[in-house]
């Protein structure tokens, strides 16, 4: 796990020194992703150069240095991440090339670039089972090559402005180049308002885009570009349901052990220390117990707690630790431990980032950070196996509703928004612990707004955090709709479920979980492997029938019954709660100087971003408890404290 950088002069006037120093300045602000070491490569009658820092993972020595020239010479190569099947492609290599001897070191990086040299681009990245983002120049043709993982792991952005092609693992690489310009984006704005992160290739930046999941980005000596996918969730998706999985529900259980065993233990891989996050919930244990499988030792093992009950699930975790016998580290987090590292959020996330599990994270990473290099993780499982409230409570709700005419689900849905989330709490403490929904208050909210929509609006709806009209809080800001209606997916995935899924994973996971997991985790030079989304995985999962997933009422039932086998499901089974803090009761206590100043009425005109009116509107409602508004403001604060951290004087 690394970060990389660099950029293209088109002019080509610079000499070396200077490109030299401004990729090192790049390179240096991502020291953060790769403390260990760094490296730049600059051809000066190019005009490029390539900036690299490295977190060593396999290959501590020297020979695994980047950046990193392919054995002909012709490859010059900066990537971060991990190609899991690579000592696979060394044999594949070494058999092409009659037994090639001379190899310098063992990383996958060498893999990788020598795969690049014999195989091509796609084909070698086609052969690559791992998370990744790379540049790859080609001295021979002079062209520069961007590639992402399939499903978005890894982050790379970039730009072309004037005479200049920029790119880096963050924005903060891109904002070190001193003829970097920035100009925030109001449209992308109103997007981030709705649903607290950006929308790929969105960016904070107009004219900053993000190297969409699975693409190719490729810029010729002329500045000719050739932006293409090697890769598509929907092109898989429809390749997989041509013959779908057509075993019994045993075997389909049987199919998915093994493959999920074969990602775990490729990602146990390093020649430093591996653990694991685990929170007591069904991915996270499936990947635990899986490791336990395969490992010696005790898995070390992950986990932090809060005072609050409602959002405390280390003793979950605790239960689960004990009988896998992992070699569990549990860590309770103070108010004020929590509260401090609000301020560090918009250097930690670089960009404007609202999902407020973004503080649980960080703490977690930097836990586990004390004891290992590497943590797996159990991101995905979610968007894969169905996992998500919203998939079976919102369409259970939204059949049932639909027997209704659109006035009355109108006027139900006005009488559930009337009704106080801390009522509703209340009210929910009558149903039996184990059984209650949490948050119930903040989900009938949301899931008011379903009642009173048609079937175009409601995967909206359930995702925002701004549900009504964010066009009008940005000023000079317009909305770009998304999902758009797509005929061909409707035929192809009938189900609304299996939609809201494929939406999720081609939106929310890179968007936000990913982006949330790997901020978090490189912010302490953790790297956080997840081998549910092993792209094998996922592939599979699409080839599942629906009813393997939600079984009975019950979500991500083919994943529960892997689990099943290692860890009895008294331990697990429970209303999925997320990976939450009490934001709502901060911001009416300990958090309320903060967000008062942040929201200032004056201070809102004066930067010119926001119409003050309906965010003090719906300040004033949180504060007095008539509707809990912590999520749409959190995406207002995340945005303020990041713009006066790098943009105090813009409008």
């Amino acid at each position: 796990m690394c970060g990389l950088t660099g950029f293209l002069d088109f002019k080509r006037s610079a000499p070396a020194s200077s490109l030299e120093q401004t990729v090192q300045r790049m390179a240096d602000s991502l020291v953060h992703r790769g403390p260990d070491e760094g490296g730049v490569w600059v051809d000066e009658a190019a005009g490029v150069a390539l900036g690299h820092r490295r977190l060593s993972i396999v290959d501590l020595t020297v020979a695994g240095r980047q950046p990193m020239l392919s054995a002909s010479g012709r490859f010059v190569l900066s990537y971060n991440g991990e190609i899991y099947n690579a000592e696979d492609l060394r044999g594949e290599l070494n058999a092409k090339l009659g037994g090639r001897p001379s190899w310098r070191g063992h990383s996958d990086t060498e893999v990788l670039a020598e795969g690049i040299a014999a195989w091509g681009l796609e084909a070698a990245i086609s052969k690559c089972v791992g998370m990744f983002a790379l540049a790859m120049f080609d001295r021979e043709s002079r062209t520069l090559s961007l590639v992402r993982d399939r499903l978005g792991k890894k982050p790379l952005y970039y730009a072309r402005q004037g005479a200049l092609l920029l790119f880096g693992s963050e924005l903060r690489a891109l904002r070190a180049h001193p003829d970097f310009w920035a100009e925030i984006d109001r449209d992308a704005l109103v997007g981030f308002v709705r649903r607290g992160h950006y929308l790929e290739p969105a960016t904070v930046y107009a004219g900053v885009a993000q190297l969409e999941p699975g693409h190719i980005l490729t810029i010729g000596p002329d500045g000719t570009t050739s932006n293409k996918p090697y890769w598509t969730l929907k092109s898989k998706i429809a390749q997989v349901r041509a013959q779908p999985f057509a075993g019994s529900p045993v075997e389909a259980v049987d199919s998915l052990s093994d493959l999920l065993r074969d990602a775990v233990k490729r990602r146990m891989v390093a020649d430093v220390p591996v653990g694991a996050f685990l929170s007591g919930g069904y991915d996270s244990s499936t990947i635990v117990a899986l490791m336990q499988t395969v490992s010696p030792r005790p898995v070390r093992s992950f986990s932090i707690g809060f005072s609050q009950d409602d959002y405390n699930e280390a003793p979950f975790a605790r239960e689960v630790a004990r009988h896998l016998k992992t070699d569990h580290t549990e860590f309770m987090v103070t108010p004020k431990e929590t509260l401090d590292v609000i301020p560090g959020l918009p250097t930690i996330y670089d960009e404007p980032f609202a999902d407020s599990s973004q503080i649980p994270t960080y703490l977690v990473s930097k836990l586990a950070r004390n004891q290992v290099t590497v943590a797996l993780s159990g991101d995905g499982g979610d968007e894969l196996f169905a996992g998500y409230n919203r998939y079976t409570v919102g369409e259970a709700m939204r059949r049932r509703a639909r027997h209704l005419p659109l006035p009355a689900r109108r006027a139900l849905a006005l009488a559930l928004t009337k009704t106080p989330p801390q009522t509703l709490d209340r009210l929910a403490r009558l149903i039996p612990g184990r059984h209650r929904p949490a948050y119930l208050g903040d989900k009938l909210h949301k899931l008011a707004g379903v009642l009173a929509l048609d079937d175009a609006g409601v995967y909206r709806q359930l995702t925002s955090q701004w549900p009504d009209d964010p066009a009008g809080v940005v000023i000079g800001g317009k909305e770009t709709v998304w999902p758009v209606g797509d005929d061909a997916l409707a035929v192809m995935l009938p189900d609304t479920i299996e939609r809201m899924q494929y939406y999720d994973t081609l939106g929310y996971l890179p968007g936000d979980i990913l982006a949330k997991v790997d901020r978090a985790s490189m912010a302490v030079s953790l790297e956080v492997r997840a081998p549910l989304l092993d792209h094998r995985v996922a592939e599979f999962a699409w080839s599942l029938p629906l009813d393997l997933k939600i079984r009975n009422g019950q979500a991500k039932w083919v994943l529960r019954q892997v689990l099943y086998r290692h860890v009895p499901a008294s331990l697990v089974d429970r209303p999925k709660a997320g990976f939450s803090v009490p934001v709502g009761a901060w911001l009416r206590t300990e958090l309320r100087d903060w967000a008062e100043d942040l929201l200032d009425e004056s201070k809102l005109r004066e930067a010119g971003f926001f119409r003050p009116a309906p965010i003090r509107k719906l300040w004033a409602d949180h504060l007095s408890g008539v509707r809990n508004g912590q999520y749409a403001l959190w995406s207002i604060l995340m945005f303020e404290a990041w713009r006066r951290v790098y943009h105090p004087s813009t409008s």
